[in-house]
């Protein structure tokens, strides 16, 4: 049996390299590959898996089903792209699309839901959480009813309350068992020391369940009509006996003295016929009341669209200001001929560099009327009243505005400038143009293709510069017989601010229906801005 073989065949200059071989495709996935790396990796989505389930028990334990959804699927979401080998891309892009599902889109269609409803004093939570609160606040302490030294005890997760009474017999009851005398307990004087059945609570115990021991309430007898024991520091008891009565089969509330019946109405409050109501109420949808009511209450209206006038004046009036006066130093300081161009750019920086609501304090300690700096000192001891009144209110809020914005104008309007390029200026100078023509044709449309976007964002910034109107005039002065805490300097934003938190009874549905009325407007407007610009592009 012969052998054959193979002679290498000589290389010609036709001869093509033998094709290499096809290279193995790595059956470990980077994500799964284990070195240092995965090491911390894995370490770092335990910690969010152990995040993300402590949420969701949280979650499911106050019977919020949407948040456990939503942590359920973000949870499986981030170990499927952290741990998958073709969702390389994917671990750059969960972590900013987790946030801003959470922190823009969901608060954005909260506050959307929320503008829609009467949420706010008196309208907190659900109808059921109306009930219990109405049967508690309505209870009146029976008069004459003597103090009860009362003991906490507890059988399991049942809670009770038991006192000594006049004869020395200890007598316990619970929520479905009125007091009752109970053999073989112990007692300490008018303090019960121990019950059979029953483990009798310490103060560390009494303050973890604070909650369950003001809302229990111990019958004193069968006789539902002799009251109730009830204690607010698990040391001391009263008899109480409730003013109205709640029907659960006609869902109504009966007042026992003058027989008065409260209906449930559609705002979300127990109303009788002649327009007394039980508070507190609950959360209802009201439509586009929210809305309607900026227009169609007069109280309001007058306000709001004064605020909303003086807003839009606010914000174009600072892009101008800001704008114009960095623009000319820019302009000034771009030109060779002027010598320590660096040093002065570095003091005109200087109010950006300084945060703006330290600085806003500071201006208005400045602009106080009786011991203020400028009245005092630049004004000779004059009394002008640069924060009350309305119209030097407003002039004050836009200088020190222009004062806080200008060196970004400067500095945006200086790196656009030395972008131009300058044999364009120098051969329109050759062809004749002076200055002031070759600033309008020219510098200033070159300038724009780079700089209108940023005036764009400056307006919605200014739009809602709530920092600036809270540090320096706080709104004020206010508005004569608003049924809102809001003044004439006062903007859209911090009207919302006014509404939610100041304004005496908080209303966060209105204050969210103005918030999606802000959105619109300055979504409107830079959605319009923005297709203007690139007009600009074909300069």
């Amino acid at each position: 049996m012969s052998t054959q073989q193979t002679e290498p065949v000589a290389a010609g200059p036709d001869a093509r390299p033998p094709a290499p071989e096809p290279r193995r495709r790595s059956v470990t996935s980077h994500a799964r590959d284990v070195k240092p790396g995965f090491v911390v990796k894995l370490v770092l989505v335990a910690l969010v898996d152990a995040l993300g389930l402590y949420g969701i028990l949280a979650a499911a334990a106050v019977q919020s089903w949407g948040i456990v959804a939503f942590l359920v699927l973000a949870l499986v979401a981030v170990n499927w792209v952290y741990f998958s080998r073709r969702m390389l891309p994917g671990k750059y892009l969960v972590p900013g699309l987790l946030f801003l599902l959470v922190y823009q889109l969901f608060v954005m269609a909260y506050t959307g839901y929320v503008s829609f409803t009467n949420y706010g004093d008196g309208h907190n939570s659900t109808k059921a959480d109306a009930i219990q609160a109405i049967q508690v606040q309505t209870e009146r302490r029976v008069e004459g009813s003597p103090t009860y030294p009362v003991t906490v005890l507890a059988r399991g997760d049942e809670l009770a309350l038991g006192i000594v009474d006049e004869d020395g017999d200890v007598r316990v009851g619970s929520s479905d068992r009125p007091l009752e005398t109970l053999d073989g307990a112990q007692a300490d004087g008018d303090r019960i020391t121990g019950a059979d059945g029953f483990e009798v609570l310490g103060l560390a115990e009494i303050a973890q369940r604070q909650g369950e021991i003001t809302e229990l309430r111990v019958p004193v007898s069968d006789d539902a009509s002799e009251g109730s024991l009830r204690t607010q520091d698990g040391s001391t008891g009263y008899v109480y006996t409730p003013s109205v009565a709640y029907d659960e089969a006609a869902d109504t509330f009966t007042d026992l003295e003058s027989g008065t019946v409260y209906t449930p109405s559609r705002y979300g409050t127990f109303t009788a016929e002649d327009g007394s109501r039980l508070t507190p109420g609950w959360r209802v949808g009201v439509g586009f009341e929210n809305y309607t009511a900026m227009f169609s209450d007069s109280r309001l209206s007058g306000p709001f669209f004064t605020i909303l006038a003086w807003t839009f004046a606010f914000a174009i009036l600072s892009v101008v200001t800001t704008f114009g006066l960095g623009l000319f130093l820019a302009i000034v300081f771009n030109d060779p001929r002027v010598r320590g161009r660096r040093f002065y750019r570095s003091l005109l920086i200087l109010p950006y560099a300084f945060p703006g609501f330290l600085a806003a304090l500071v201006w208005r300690g400045m602009l106080n009327p009786r011991f203020g700096f400028i009245n005092e000192v630049l004004l000779g001891g004059a009394d002008v009243p640069w924060l009350t009144d309305p119209w030097l209110a407003k002039l004050s809020i836009l200088l020190v505005n222009l004062w806080l914005g200008f060196p970004y104008m400067f500095l945006i309007c200086t790196g656009a400038l030395q972008a131009i390029p300058s044999d364009v200026i120098e051969s329109a100078r050759m062809d004749g143009a002076g200055a002031l023509r070759i600033f309008r044709s020219m510098t200033l449309p070159l300038l724009m293709i780079s700089v209108a976007p940023l005036l764009i964002s400056s307006f919605a910034f200014n739009f809602n510069n709530f920092t600036l109107i809270y540090m320096l005039t706080g709104g004020g002065p206010n508005f004569e017989s608003s049924p809102v805490l809001v003044g004439h300097t006062d903007i859209l934003i911090s009207m919302v601010y006014a509404v939610a938190f100041e304004s005496g009874v908080k209303q966060y549905g209105l204050a969210s229906a103005v918030s999606i009325l802000i959105f619109v407007i300055v979504g409107a407007i830079s959605y319009a801005a923005f297709r203007r610009t690139k007009t600009l592009e074909e300069l």
